[in-house]
């Protein structure tokens, strides 16, 4: 019989204030209060009751009667315990100190800085998270799950470098193969635990549908399809919020777990811990040379990087490393949420993220890019060469520039002059030369990015090469001073 470890993933966002505007912004001197929305708070107490207090109880139970179970927490959920339930935060206090528990690591703002180019974010975020776990919880986590099960071969370096024994990834079936995820396998020597997202997702989001074939999923008949399994260890993980949150109480989701250690047991199918896990032997190393996840049917980094509105959203805040003056409020700008509720998907994972969203994809990526904006903008004050870093700056929605043609709009935009450059390579060549005959371009770099010196050499340009080379030598001079 395979041995299981079950793990729990709990997380909580800022999430931004949908109602910011920067005309405000001179009534508050603390950014941090107009930035972020009003009803975090009301949020987090309603999961707390729903979930995170009963559930935490439930585990506790059962880790007394020797099932054994890890967490990975998100620094910015500990934050919110601690100012609006720290009853709830003992309760994980004692879960933390459980002989039948293990505390995971990943990044403190559960950001997508791990898919960065450069790992120095991502590095910062997990050391913040490791002693907040320590610090906080008393235990030094040993393997590390990465925001919303982002991998790559990309990633493997840093992991290895911060001491960890090994990290939690997504079984993809493009990855896998044949193999199943039941085993311990490596990606360049970093042992890799599999999540079985077939049988976590039964969980995790079939439970509660009643057009399932399966319908209804008791502890009996799950623990049935664990034992199963013909590989050394199934590892489920799953949103803890599945439990009373996602899954409310009536539909008997606090009963499942309530029964699944003993008809586990029943099956001889033993609980584990994934520090434990890796006294199997590791089977295959697999190459991962894309970023893969445990979101939406894709399983890659589509969930927040597909649409033109998430990619802007993304270089905005990669590149603000270089303008932050505050690295707590860069750092909540980073968290994976923000760029999941900017989605465009359809059908069922379309659903999900609009389940999870508190706005409409485009006004979740007008208030980031309004936010983040003016976060750069009061940065400027302390900024070393504050003329070269106003012309490098994210600008509003409203001050961005919209590609168009003599039929509307392209669809194409920019934020700022890097990107405003990578925009004028793909744009249509009638976008290119409607702007052209109008001094659109110009007229914009000096107006709104305030570089009149590149509007008024912009001016003598003829096509998009002549706009590609003059735009990207003032750019490289201006990036020259900042980094």
């Amino acid at each position: 019989m395979p041995d299981i470890c079950l793990a729990f993933e709990l997380h909580q966002p800022y999430r931004l204030n949908r109602y910011f505007s920067a005309q405000d912004k001179k009534l508050q001197t603390d950014p941090i209060s107009i930035y972020l929305d009003d009803h975090n708070e009301k949020i987090l107490r309603k999961v707390a009751e729903k979930c995170y207090e009963p559930a935490t109880r439930l585990m506790l139970d059962l880790l007394d009667k020797d099932f054994k179970a890890a967490f990975s927490i998100s620094g910015t959920l500990v934050e919110q315990l601690e100012s609006w339930r720290p009853d709830v935060l003992s309760l994980l206090k004692e879960v933390a100190t459980h002989k039948n528990s293990e505390f995971l690591a990943q990044t403190y703002y559960h950001s997508i800085a791990g898919i960065f180019k450069d790992k120095t974010e991502f590095i910062n975020q997990v050391k913040e998270h490791q002693s907040l776990i320590s610090n906080t919880f008393g235990v030094k986590p040993e393997i590390f799950e990465n925001t919303e099960f982002t991998f790559s071969n990309d990633l493997v370096d840093s992991i290895k470098e911060m001491g960890f024994k090994a990290c939690y990834t997504e079984g993809v079936d493009r990855i896998l193969g044949w193999r199943s995820p039941d085993y311990l396998y490596s990606c360049k020597g970093l042992p890799l635990i599999m999540r079985n997202y077939k049988l976590s997702d039964d969980v995790a989001f079939r439970f509660t549908n009643k057009d399932w074939d399966q319908y209804p999923l008791t502890a009996d008949k799950f623990s049935e399809w664990v034992s199963q399994s013909s590989g050394e260890c199934v590892h489920l993980f799953i949103d803890y919020e599945t439990i009373g949150e996602h899954c409310w109480k009536e539909t008997g989701i606090f009963d499942f777990f309530r029964h699944l250690p003993d008809e586990l047991m029943r099956r001889n199918v033993k609980p584990i811990t994934p520090t434990e896990a890796l006294r199997y032997s590791v089977r295959d190393d697999l190459d991962i040379p894309d970023f893969i996840s445990w979101a939406d049917a894709e399983k890659d980094i589509s969930a927040w990087l597909e649409n033109s509105m998430q990619r802007s959203a993304f270089r905005a805040v990669e590149k603000a490393r270089y303008f932050s003056c505050n690295s707590r409020i860069w750092r909540y700008l980073q968290t994976s949420d923000h760029f999941y509720y900017m989605a465009s998907k359809f059908g069922s994972c379309g659903d999900v993220h609009v389940y999870f969203s508190h706005q409409s994809a485009f006004e979740a990526f007008s208030t980031y890019m309004d936010i983040i904006s003016d976060f750069e903008d009061r940065c400027i004050k302390t900024a070393k060469y504050p003329k070269s870093t106003r012309i490098l700056r994210n600008v509003s929605r409203e001050e961005a520039f919209y590609f168009s043609s003599e039929g509307g709009p392209t669809g194409h935009m920019a934020f700022s002059l890097d990107e405003f450059l990578e925009m004028v390579t793909v744009a249509p060549d009638d976008s290119i030369e409607y702007h052209i005959k109008r001094l659109d371009f110009s007229t914009w770099l000096d107006k709104v990015i305030g570089d009149e010196k590149l509007a008024l050499e912009l001016q003598k340009a003829k096509n998009r090469h002549d706009i590609i080379r003059i735009v990207e030598k003032r750019r490289n001079e201006l990036w020259k001073r900042l980094k």
